[in-house]
């Protein structure tokens, strides 16, 4: 049984989350560079089945493409060229870097820990993946 899998595409860092197998829950996995993302899925797809890619699509408050969406896009494109047997879909992410910082404000996080870079994309990418997840309820 495979799991799914988030990305919050960053033109420096990408957010990674993952379900459980059983399709959930969703938990941030890691932070990694934007220019080694496609290096860190081929590892991670030899250890780990994957059933599905799900991508935060970078969008303004009004609903129209961000600048970001075209870089993303071209991740989403080079994907579907490199693994064409896993599925990818776009998840709305307006937002999530707020909700995720506040979620880590209540869940208790020490400031020092939330400046840490990366954390927010993380946890930005779960709260993508548990908006799909609960949209396919």
């Amino acid at each position: 049984m495979g799991r799914y899998l988030a990305v919050d595409y960053g033109s420096k860092r990408c957010g990674i989350a993952v379900s459980d197998p059983l399709k959930m829950i969703a938990a941030g996995l890691e932070t990694v560079a934007s220019h080694e993302l496609m290096d860190y899925l081929t590892d991670y797809f030899k250890k780990e089945v994957v059933e599905h890619l799900i991508v935060g699509k970078p969008v303004q408050t009004d609903g129209t493409s961000s600048e970001l969406y075209i870089l993303a896009e071209r991740f989403v494109n080079a994907f579907k060229k490199r693994f064409p047997e896993i599925p990818v879909s776009w998840e709305d992410e307006r937002f999530t870097s707020k909700m995720a910082m506040q979620s880590m404000i209540d869940g208790g996080m020490k400031k020092s820990a939330r400046r840490e870079k990366g954390a927010v994309d993380k946890v930005s990418a779960a709260i993508i993946l548990q908006s799909f997840m609960d949209n396919q309820k």
